[in-house]
């Protein structure tokens, strides 16, 4: 899914200037928010994972957190999805001001549910004895992705609500390239590094127990 995202924006880099000379003009919006709520598909996957382990270890039904992650991506992509409808058949202002503050509440709900699982499952493991087994390791790796992915939604929120207000403060444009790249440097590119960088270790393989590696 980072992959995704990541070719998406870059295609959008690399042909900056024929994204924004398409028609009809939908297709640009398309292209410039689609990477966008891929990403926050990608990173809630993240929160719905800690979500489980947290739920797990109180002893609390983890059923319903599946369903209720692909209930709301799918409200989420139904709704912008009508949005980039509406915008086919008739472009004006209201609408694209409507898309704009949907984006932003998206990104302040991916902001929140980071801040609610992480700081849980944060201070669950603060309350292990220190001498187990890994436990400084999780909380450096819980605390490090909880604050980037906090940090990176929360500024994705408050520069597309302003732009909703203030259509100079937008950076979706032609004529910001090197704010536009700054932009999703910092929302985007960044975070996603730095994530992959903290998560790079994979758990060791299991071995069966009827299973003798040949020596």
């Amino acid at each position: 899914m980072n992959f995704i995202v990541n070719g998406v924006r870059a295609v959008v880099f690399g042909f900056h200037n024929q994204v924004f000379d398409l028609h009809p003009k939908v297709l640009t919006w398309v292209l410039l928010d689609l990477p966008g709520l891929l990403f926050f598909s990608t990173y809630t996957l993240l929160v719905l994972f800690w979500a489980e382990i947290y739920h797990q270890a109180r002893s609390l039904p983890t059923d319903k957190l599946r369903t209720v992650y692909i209930a709301v991506n799918g409200a989420i992509y139904f709704i912008q999805v009508c949005i980039w409808i509406y915008l086919w058949i008739d472009d004006n202002s209201v609408v694209e001001f409507v898309g704009k503050v949907f984006i932003a509440v998206v990104s302040i709900l991916a902001a929140l549910g980071f801040l609610l699982y992480g700081g849980r499952l944060f201070f669950m493991l603060r309350r292990f004895p220190i001498e187990s087994k890994g436990r400084r390791k999780k909380l450096h790796e819980v605390g490090s992705v909880t604050a980037i992915c906090f940090t990176c939604f929360l500024i994705r929120c408050f520069v597309v609500f302003l732009s909703a207000f203030d259509s100079d403060a937008s950076l979706d444009v032609l004529y910001h390239p090197i704010l536009n790249l700054i932009y999703y440097m910092l929302v985007e590119i960044l975070p996603s590094a730095l994530v992959l960088f903290i998560l790079r270790k994979l758990p060791p393989k299991r071995i069966s127990a009827q299973y003798h590696p040949i020596r």
